[in-house]
C-alpha cells in the first residue's frame, strides 16, 4: 500500500502565498519524480511542475518565477511554495509520484486527493 497525501491549501488573497506539501507513506522501495497538478473548474488538469529525484525542478510557463519546487527525499516529501497568487491559480492541487514497492517492481503513477486553493479578495 502507498499513499499520497497533500496539505497546506486555503484561502488567500491576492498576491498572497500557499506552502503546499505532498508526502508519501505506506510500504514502497523507492520514489522517482513528484508532480504537482491543478484543476480549475470546467477546465482539463495542468501540470505544474515535475521534480526529479535528484531534486532538479521543471516548471509550467504560467507559473515560473512564482512558485518553487522543492522536496526532502529522507522524508519522501515534495513541496510547492507558492507566492504572488492571483485568482487564475483558483484550483484543485494534485501531487503525483512514480514509485516502486520492492526490488523489480515497475515504477507506478500515484495520486492524492488533492487539497484546495483558492485565490480571492
Amino acid at each position: 500500500q502507498v499513499q499520497l497525501v497533500e496539505s497546506g491549501g486555503g484561502l488567500v488573497q491576492p498576491g498572497g502565498s500557499l506552502r503546499l506539501s505532498c508526502a508519501a507513506s505506506g510500504r514502497y522501495l523507492n520514489i522517482s519524480n513528484m508532480a504537482w497538478y491543478r484543476q480549475a473548474p470546467g477546465k482539463e488538469r495542468d501540470l505544474v511542475g515535475v521534480i526529479t529525484s535528484d531534486t532538479r525542478p521543471y516548471y509550467a510557463h504560467s507559473v515560473k518565477g512564482r512558485f518553487t519546487l522543492s522536496r526532502e527525499n529522507t522524508k519522501n516529501t515534495a513541496y510547492l511554495q507558492m507566492n504572488s497568487l492571483q485568482p487564475e491559480d483558483t484550483a484543485v492541487y494534485s501531487c503525483n509520484a512514480q514509485i516502486s514497492r520492492y526490488p523489480g517492481d515497475t515504477m507506478r503513477t500515484y495520486w492524492g486527493q488533492g487539497t484546495q486553493v483558492t485565490v480571492s479578495s
